[in-house]
């Protein structure tokens, strides 16, 4: 923590300058800086001091109080050492450090946490930006290196189609959005992408209108393949029976369908475009060798959270008309891998919120546990007070667990997937940002979530 007691003078605009300087240092240092300036009792001659006071953290503005005040002012907020020592640790700068030899003076406190009422925001979204503004560049920005990526492996490899398995979802969607902008930037017909929808035993109405209307409104190549079929006959073929709804029923469908598309990528002499989400990679939730396997996964670098905010934007700033209408349906469909026969009413009846549990929660243990490497128990003080009008204690320990279950022992599917675009500081290819072994104890992280 840099502690600066300054005594600079304001003049017009010097505020703002002074603003970004610290934000910056703080940033280049990784710590956090506190500023201080003289105020308005020792401003005189010529010099005015406006007693400007700023807490920065890692870059990122917590505190600022730039009032003009006759009386003392005193501000205060939270700064989170531990956040600032793991990022240290993962940034070599510092080992420099180590070499010098110096003696500190040691001043050393309790603090009893249990007390303490943090002041600080604790973003329930940390992937989403709080602002709208930032909203939309942050979208358009990882729209365009969605784009750019998938432009680079389709000159570099010199694919004649792009292939993509649409079922009416987001993810697919935003997929289907960035292969047809990428075909635009490169001059091809849209008919260089072929967009197939493949109808299975959970498929609603709901979701294949909208899958089929996209497709046609967007003037792909369209196709339709059903998979019941060949899933009964694979059924038939293992001797697996119908009526038993469990993985085997499920996996089947989803491998099915991958197999297709990779056939089809054959026939075309092109590549399958990958629909999987960060999220979704995290969690292991994906069909081993069905929608887990791709030959580029546009989407593996977005979360569940913010893959929503960039097809509303890619809605509003890259498409209208019919197209638009689409996309607004698809944003409000309950996110499903429709695996399962849908309800009475022909609804969606499997739900992936209520199995796996809720992204936003999920999107929240995965960043404060891979960018911030923070522990079970700080991971769950920081979602209780998050969330703390939206879920109880009971309901975050719950899918707490679950996520360190399936974060840990699912780090196989991890290892072999395809390559993406890396979109911000999270992600889990094994090439570069995530190595971890297949095979990791799960047993200290869950203990330490039992004992909450």
């Amino acid at each position: 923590i840099l502690v600066n007691l300054s005594a600079s003078n304001d003049i017009v605009g010097k505020s703002i300058y002074r603003e970004k300087l610290i934000s910056q240092q703080s940033a280049k240092c990784i710590s956090a800086y506190v500023y201080s300036s003289a105020g308005y009792g020792e401003s005189t001659t010529d010099l005015v001091f406006g007693g400007n006071i700023i807490i920065a953290e890692n870059g990122k503005i917590i505190e600022n109080n730039k009032d003009y005040n006759i009386d003392g002012k005193f501000v205060y907020n939270d700064i989170d050492v531990e956040k600032i020592n793991k990022d240290r640790v993962k940034n070599t700068v510092f080992n420099d450090s180590k070499s010098y030899k110096r003696e500190y003076k040691k001043i050393e406190f309790s603090l009893d946490n249990k007390k303490v009422k943090l002041k600080r925001l604790i973003d329930p979204y940390p992937f989403v930006p709080q602002k709208e503004e930032d909203k939309e560049e942050r979208c358009s920005e990882i729209f365009n290196l969605q784009t750019m990526a998938l432009a680079k492996r389709v000159e570099h490899i010199n694919t004649k189609s792009l292939l993509i398995g649409i079922s009416g979802g987001l993810d697919s969607t935003l997929a289907l959005l960035v292969s047809v902008i990428t075909a635009d930037i490169l001059g091809k017909d849209r008919k260089f992408i072929k967009g197939i929808t493949m109808p299975g035993f959970g498929t609603t109405d709901r979701t294949y209108k909208n899958a089929l209307g996209l497709l046609e409104e967007l003037e792909v190549d369209l196709e339709e393949i059903s998979i019941k079929d060949a899933s009964l006959q694979h059924f038939k073929d293992i001797n697996h029976h119908t009526d038993n709804h469990n993985v085997v029923y499920e996996n089947t469908q989803a491998r099915e369908r991958t197999q297709i598309l990779m056939d089809k990528a054959n026939q075309l002499n092109g590549i399958v475009v990958g629909t999987g989400d960060l999220s979704e990679i995290a969690l292991g939730w994906s069909t081993y060798n069905g929608d887990h396997m791709s030959m580029y996964g546009v989407n593996s670098g977005i979360p569940k959270t913010l893959i929503r905010y960039v097809v509303k934007w890619a809605s509003e700033y890259k498409f209208s008309g019919r197209v638009r209408k689409i996309l607004l349906d698809i944003l409000d469909t309950p996110v499903s891998p429709e695996l399962l026969p849908p309800d009475r009413e022909g609804k969606i009846k499997q739900k992936t919120e209520e199995v796996v549990g809720p992204y936003e929660l999920h999107d929240f243990f995965l960043y404060n546990t891979v960018r911030n490497g923070f522990s079970p128990k700080k991971v769950f003080y920081l979602a209780k007070i998050a969330f703390k009008d939206t879920y109880d204690e009971k309901t975050i320990k719950k899918w707490l667990e679950n996520f360190y279950k399936r974060f840990i022992t699912q780090q196989f599917k991890r290892s072999c997937i395809p390559d993406g675009p890396k979109i911000g500081s999270v992600a889990l290819s094994p090439r570069g940002d995530w190595r971890m072994p297949s095979d990791a104890s799960i047993s200290t992280w869950l203990k330490e979530v039992k004992s909450i």
